[in-house]
């Protein structure tokens, strides 16, 4: 294994400081803007699962009281006590405000 390079120390106006070489200062540069980019991704991400959390401890409760049957096909004005209709209800209300 290398050793991690030791910075080149000065000191200015009595307070100690790192020189670096304008290439060393420009990957300084790129490295934080590579950072702040992926702690964006990761917020989003944190959000998401979130978000899909919600929605599946949800599901949980829907699935857990058991509704009437239902006999007719999937309606955008979900019946009342309806299982079926009313997870395509909650999973289309997801889906919506993920967008």
């Amino acid at each position: 294994m290398s050793r991690q390079p030791q910075p080149r120390r000065i000191t200015l106006g009595g307070r100690e400081a790192v020189a670096l070489t304008p290439e060393e200062y420009a990957q300084l540069v790129a490295s934080r803007r590579q950072i702040g980019g992926q702690s964006a991704r990761v917020r989003v991400l944190g959000e998401q699962v979130r978000r899909t959390d919600r929605l599946l401890r949800e599901l949980e409760t829907l699935v857990a009281a058991p509704g009437e049957g239902c006999t007719h096909p999937p309606d955008p004005d979900p019946a009342p006590g309806c299982l079926r209709c009313a997870v395509a209800d909650l999973l289309r209300r997801h889906r919506d405000t993920g967008r």
